[in-house]
């Protein structure tokens, strides 16, 4: 049984803003919340256009909102209102969305990245700290069961000191100019909607962050080589990126869009002294590990030798893939069974917070905007704060 329904009776409430019917995340969250019976998705805003919004929302089986801001008045004064919201919007509504949904009393999942900037993601920490809510940032790959494992094993020491960290993320969809480039309809192409950078706010955000998220390291300078592979195109598609950290390990970032032939392609590696670890989202289910005194090993998603923090975000038995929907699922999981511990005046259980937090999102942000410095001065070394 769920713990919203064993502890409250009921399941937690979700409006979603974004996500329209045709959206390719907003039926990843929808699905991902209600996959563990611990959500049901009552409300949302699915449209900028006020009629439609409503339309598309009640053909959902929503009740249907033409705005957030009527969305936020009505569902915080109804006795069956959502209690968490989740934001899926162009990147530039974040912040504003973010901050009206605390004012009004609601939990929140929002994508990633966290804002547009870093004076906007500082605030949002504050004020996510002064409401006392739960806030995750959407960082899905984190909800893999093998990235917990690797993330415990190294945490647990099994890996020695960390001294190399390297990720790939190696995408083939902009290898050409697309359509929607050509006729300007890809928000994601316009820095004032998505940011100053598409290839760091998109995708190598997550590159990042997988690492920090796994080896718990935030480096402390970084050099960055941030460009436009594809002729014509101006939004950038492409960073190859150097990390440097307190202990002397070094780190490597190598991500793009524009690789001909390219699939999905995110992967990481990281050594210590006693050993190395590998993962790749294409076979997510599989862990490689490479100790330095024994032959190499693949652990396996269910299967023997798994810690509990990798046991408990394990939904089906050993054989059985976990995808890409199931890993977000977990984040909706662990975000479930902490709003539930703080409804009921309970200590959480520790590994209910292993969602990405208002925190790490802030740090994506210092992350991009490093990078960006680093590129207009040469790719000079550059530090990158910690939160």
């Amino acid at each position: 049984m769920s713990v919203s329904i064993q502890k409250l009776g009921r399941r937690l409430r979700l409006a979603v803003i974004g996500g329209g019917p045709d959206s390719f995340i907003g039926s990843i969250h929808r699905s991902a919340a209600t996959m563990h019976e611990e959500f049901e998705v009552v409300a949302g805003v699915v449209s900028s256009n006020p009629e439609r919004s409503i339309q598309a929302a009640e053909s959902m089986g929503l009740r249907g909102y033409g705005s957030p801001e009527a969305l936020f008045s009505s569902e915080n004064k109804r006795e069956d209102g959502a209690d968490v919201i989740a934001i899926m919007t162009p990147n530039n509504s974040h912040y504003d969305l973010s901050v009206q949904a605390l004012k009004h009393g609601f939990h929140v999942m929002c994508e990633k990245p966290l804002t547009m900037n870093v004076e906007e993601a500082d605030a949002l920490v504050s004020k996510a700290k002064e409401a006392g809510k739960c806030y995750c940032v959407a960082y899905g790959y984190t909800g893999y069961p093998m990235v917990r494992q690797a993330r415990a094993m190294i945490e647990s020491g099994m890996l020695g000191e960390i001294k190399l960290l390297q990720s790939q993320y190696i995408q083939g969809h902009l290898a050409e100019l697309t359509p929607s480039e050509k006729d300007c309809t890809n928000w994601h192409m316009k820095p004032e909607l998505a940011g100053p950078s598409l290839i760091l706010g998109d995708i190598a955000t997550h590159s990042y962050h997988l690492l920090s998220y796994v080896s718990g390291m935030v480096p402390q300078t970084l050099s960055a080589d941030v460009t436009a592979l594809v002729d014509g195109r101006e939004a950038d598609d492409y960073c190859g990126i150097q990390l440097r950290y307190a202990n002397q390990a070094r780190g490597q970032l190598f991500v793009t869009q524009a690789a001909a032939g390219g699939v999905h392609g995110l992967s990481f590696t990281i050594y210590g002294t006693k050993g190395g670890l590998e993962w790749n989202q294409e076979q997510p289910n599989e862990l490689l590990v490479r100790p330095i005194d024994a032959p190499a090993y693949v652990l396996t998603k269910g299967g023997k030798g798994l810690l509990p923090e990798a046991e408990r975000v394990s939904h089906v038995a050993i054989g059985h893939p976990e995808g890409y929907r199931e890993a977000f699922a977990n984040l909706y999981f662990d975000l479930a069974h902490h709003i539930v511990a703080l409804e009921q005046g309970e200590s959480p259980d520790p590994l209910c917070l292993s969602y990405p937090s208002v925190e790490e999102g802030a740090e994506g942000m210092a992350f991009v905007y490093s990078s960006l410095e680093s590129r207009d001065s040469d790719s000079e070394w550059t530090s990158v704060r910690k939160f």
